[in-house]
């Protein structure tokens, strides 16, 4: 499919240094913001999956440490990237997540405890990827990518008006499974949006250890994509310029990366220690920009939310948490044979051996 927005024949314009950002760590609208800041009912909607969110994260955190979960890697702070660029999708549209998405998965509608079976060393992906438009959770990084470009690919050839988000870090930029990804959504025109959650930390080592970029976004550049720099703290921002960034896509302006500047507020996973390699300062900066309190201070300073509202919202999130502990704290019940599901759809004779000396060998047990 060839381009048809103002871009095609030309170089798209380079990305701002500043964020773009529609409400300020204060709560306050900016003005003369380049985007409109989303209607009211899509900015209590940003807030209440943000805060049960934030409480499922919570628990799964909780969980970890108990041992019910083999590892978790939290996404505290980065809330407003996977709730705003998930809610910017339309039905068709496919979402693409990383190993440290799950907020972005619950957002998306599918089963707490199905969204956290990978993570108990369980099923690869326990949930069914088709009834959300969700793929499975990409650990390796930046392998998401390029399956992303070719489901874009495939549904523009079957006549499908489908586009595609996919989640990534700012290390999974440096992978060269990303270059690829980038180049093929360019050159095939697919309609895919790459949101970099920017959170400062590839484990241990510093974005500015990475790249040598202005930004992350300005490698769109070398693609021939557009590249937007926005405020990953800021929810109503993430959610508008996501918007703009899918819809051009759908309309034939070609993909487009997104960077979104937050941070990662706890460890990288549940076993990692970074105090090893970042000071107490810097989380301090950051837990100041907290994106849920800066929404909820812009909705309740224009009277758009109060105490009852918010106690409703903390609710659903309690319920959320309080079912997913009692599903997830029960005995687990092993069925080593699923190993043997979902593997080819007509198991060859090898696999179905192995399959009854795995059931021998557990009867004689």
């Amino acid at each position: 499919m060839k381009r048809t927005d103002e871009l095609a024949g030309s170089a798209p314009p380079l990305p701002s240094q500043e964020p773009i950002r529609l409400v300020d760590p204060q709560g306050h609208r900016v003005g003369e913001a380049e985007y409109l800041t989303p209607e009211p009912g899509t900015l209590l909607a940003l807030l209440r999956a943000m805060i049960i969110g934030r409480r499922f994260d919570r628990q799964a955190s909780a969980l970890a440490r108990q041992g019910r979960l083999a590892v978790y890697p939290s996404s505290h702070g980065q809330e407003a990237c996977q709730v705003g660029g998930v809610l910017a999708l339309a039905d068709d549209d496919w979402l693409f997540p990383t190993y440290r998405d799950c907020v972005s998965l619950v957002t998306r509608g599918v089963d707490p405890v199905e969204v956290l079976t990978l993570l108990r060393g369980d099923w690869h992906s326990g949930y069914d990827p088709e009834p959300h438009r969700c793929a499975p959770q990409c650990t390796p990084l930046a392998t998401n990518a390029s399956h992303a470009v070719g489901l874009t690919y495939a549904a523009r050839r079957k006549g499908q008006d489908a586009a595609a988000l996919v989640l990534m870090g700012d290390g999974a930029t440096s992978e060269g499974d990303a270059h690829e990804a980038y180049n093929f959504a360019a050159v095939w025109n697919t309609p895919v949006v790459f949101l970099i959650q920017n959170n400062r930390w590839a484990i241990s080592v510093p974005v500015d250890k990475q790249t040598a970029a202005p930004t992350l976004a300005h490698k769109a550049i070398g693609y021939g994509m557009r590249g937007y720099n926005v405020d990953g703290n800021d929810a109503a921002a993430v959610h508008a310029v996501v918007s703009h960034a899918l819809a051009e896509a759908r309309a034939g302006g070609g993909p487009a990366i997104v960077e979104a500047q937050t941070y990662r507020l706890d460890p990288h996973t549940n076993s990692d220690d970074p105090q090893r390699y970042r000071d107490d300062a810097e989380v301090e900066y950051w837990k100041a920009r907290d994106p849920l309190t800066r929404l909820e201070a812009l909705l309740r300073g224009e009277g758009l939310l109060d105490d009852a509202e918010v106690e409703r919202m903390s609710a659903e999130g309690e319920r959320l948490a309080a079912d997913v502990r009692e599903r997830l704290s029960g005995p687990d019940r092993l069925t080593p044979e699923e190993l043997f599901s979902h593997v080819y759809s007509t198991a060859p004779a090898m696999l179905r051996r192995q399959r009854q000396e795995l059931l021998d060998e557990m009867r004689k047990g």
